[in-house]
């Protein structure tokens, strides 16, 4: 139920299940703990991209990749936040920017550091933890000065993978809380205008030019059916009641719901590449800056959990 193996020459650990005709996904411990791979009866359902090498020598995101500090952008490179100065220097901190200049998805992007605790079978499954010390790495002090521990885990039990993040504050300050992921999901044998997808949502987070909140709300409804043309890059306020995403197809289901932790959503299906991401997110884009009720801070000593489950099922 677990095992290993090497992706564009990274060591990678697997976990798997004979559930569903069979799931195994696979985390790079050495890049940032990326999701590189989820296969279900033998076939990748991750948006590969331009592959791991790319996420790591280009931040070029691909796979399921941890967005942290911060998930998509921030307005600003110097800002304050919690009291404490943030300043995001590049040149010291590689990170992504994006078309304007604007810091990209966070600076933990195929991160070193990472240590794995725990890769075992369970009774239904596999599990596989890790530890990243935020607070021992000086560069990312200068960038992000707020003490804290990562832990991350990802469990497979039957047909479910769930992935669980804790953020523990271990400095004297509190930290701010506004990671998440980036689940780029795909549909093998069938053509994106036939993939059928269910976005649950009531609200919508209004975006200016630089694809950054405006503070407005609005009302929201998607059609749930075939994706046929339609393209997404929209916040939203995640559903309430825990209600999944779903993207389906060809005899296949995909289910990705946010169990708890995480308030908001991005959905992203672009025209030139066949993916769609529904992304957790634990405060709107730009919280860091914004601030607000927003953004959760977490109080010293206490600690912050999010988690998100992807369920594979075969479809009517």
């Amino acid at each position: 139920m677990i095992g290993s193996r090497v992706v564009d020459g990274l060591p990678a650990l697997t976990l798997a299940s004979a559930a569903a005709g069979g799931i195994e996904a696979t985390f790079v411990p050495a890049a940032g703990m990326v999701g590189c791979s989820l296969r279900h009866r033998g076939e990748e359902l991750l948006g590969q991209r331009r592959g791991l090498r790319a996420y790591v020598d280009d931040r070029a995101t691909m796979g399921i990749p941890l967005l942290y500090p911060w998930a998509n952008r921030v307005a600003h490179r110097r800002f304050t936040v919690a009291g404490r100065e943030v300043v995001i220097d590049p040149e010291a901190t590689p990170l992504r920017l994006d078309a304007d200049g604007l810091p990209m998805h966070g600076l933990l992007t195929a991160a070193r550091g990472w240590q794995v605790e725990r890769h075992e079978p369970t009774a239904d499954g596999a599990v596989l933890a890790a530890r990243f010390d935020f607070g021992a790495h000086e560069a990312l002090m200068a960038a992000f000065p707020f003490a804290h521990e990562l832990r991350f885990e990802a469990s497979l039990t039957g047909s479910t993978l769930t992935i669980t993040t804790t953020v523990s504050a271990s400095g004297d300050g509190s930290v701010p809380i506004a990671f998440g992921y980036h689940p780029y999901l795909r549909l093998p044998g069938v053509a994106r205008e036939d993939w059928r997808v269910e976005v649950p949502v009531r609200e919508q987070l209004r975006l200016d030019s630089q694809m950054l909140p405006t503070g407005e709300r609005v009302d929201a409804e998607v059609f749930a059916g075939r994706l046929g043309a339609r393209t997404f890059d929209d916040a939203f306020v995640a559903p309430a009641d825990g209600a999944p995403f779903v993207l389906s197809g060809n005899a296949r289901r995909i289910e990705l719901a946010f169990l708890g932790g995480y308030p908001y959503a991005q959905v992203f299906a672009p025209a030139d590449d066949d993916v769609i991401a529904f992304e957790p997110m634990t405060a709107p884009t730009n919280a860091l800056v914004d601030g607000g009720a927003e953004l959760p801070l977490l109080a010293p000593g206490e600690s912050y959990e999010a988690s998100f489950s992807i369920t594979l099922a075969d479809a009517a």
